[in-house]
C-alpha cells in the first residue's frame, strides 16, 4: 500500500514541478492565441492544468516531453473554446426589445414572426437541442446525457438547426 501512496505522491510532485516550470510559458502562449486577453488566457491555463491533473498518470517523466504534453493540452482546449464560442449565437437581452419604438418595433415584430416560422420548420429534436443549449444554457455534453444521444449528435443537430434558421431568416 505504501508503494501506491508513494507513486501517487511522485505523480503529484511531478505535476507541481510541471506547473512551476511551465505555467508562465503556457500563460504567455495562451495570451498569444487569444488576442492577448489575459482573463481568457488565465481561464484556459486553469482548464489546461485541471485537465492535466485529471490525466496526471500520462504526464511524461522528462521535463521537455512534459512541456510539449502541456502545450498540446493547452492548444486543444483553446481550439475547443473557440469552436464553442463560434457555435453559440450572440445573446440579445429580451429587455432590449421593449426599447424599440415606432418602425423599429414593427421590424422587431416581423423578425420575431419570421423566427417563429423558421423554428416551426425544425424537427422536434432540433428544437429540443436548441432549447436545451440556448434557452436552458446547458453544455453539449450535458444535453447529450439528458437526451441519451452522443455529444456529436447534439452538436450536429444544433449546427443544422441553426443553419436552417439562418436560411429561413435570410
Amino acid at each position: 500500500m505504501s508503494t501506491n501512496n508513494s507513486t501517487s505522491a511522485t505523480v503529484a510532485t511531478r505535476m507541481e514541478i510541471a506547473h512551476r516550470n511551465h505555467s508562465q510559458a503556457l500563460f504567455t502562449y495562451l495570451r498569444g492565441l487569444n488576442r492577448h486577453e489575459p482573463q481568457l488566457a488565465e481561464d484556459l491555463l486553469q482548464e489546461t492544468m485541471l485537465k492535466a491533473w485529471r490525466h496526471r498518470d500520462s504526464l511524461p517523466v522528462e521535463d521537455e516531453r512534459a512541456r510539449r504534453w502541456l502545450f498540446t493540452i493547452a492548444r486543444n482546449i483553446t481550439i475547443d473554446s473557440v469552436r464553442s464560442r463560434k457555435a453559440k449565437p450572440a445573446e440579445v437581452r429580451l429587455a432590449d426589445a421593449g426599447d424599440a419604438a415606432g418602425g423599429e418595433f414593427m421590424d422587431y415584430t416581423l423578425s420575431l414572426q419570421a423566427m417563429r416560422a423558421a423554428f416551426e420548420q425544425l424537427s422536434p429534436m432540433q428544437r429540443t437541442v436548441l432549447h436545451e443549449l440556448y434557452v436552458e444554457g446547458r453544455a453539449a455534453d450535458e444535453v447529450a446525457v439528458r437526451l441519451g444521444v452522443p455529444v456529436g449528435t447534439v452538436k450536429s443537430r444544433a449546427f443544422y438547426a441553426l443553419r436552417a434558421v439562418r436560411k429561413a431568416m435570410a
